[in-house]
């Protein structure tokens, strides 16, 4: 079920109070701009694990005498 609610925030950087869809829980759908902007920040953080994860292992390499930066 959608439903319309009023959200204070800034919509195409006008702030103000804005009719928004609304899911039946009251959690507000996310705009096209919004579902982007979460998507990039979804990969930033996968990029940052990632990086994490293959910095532990070089580390861990490191100990036992391998170097990791010769191929």
């Amino acid at each position: 079920h959608l439903g319309l609610g009023i959200w204070s925030g800034e919509f195409q950087r006008t702030p103000g109070r804005w009719l928004r869809w609304c899911d039946q829980d009251g959690q507000w759908c996310l705009t096209e701009a919004e579902r982007e902007r979460h998507a990039k920040e979804r990969e930033r953080r996968a990029k940052e694990q990632e990086q994490q994860r293959a910095d532990r292992l070089a580390a861990k390499l490191r100990e036992l005498g391998i170097d990791p930066d010769q191929g």
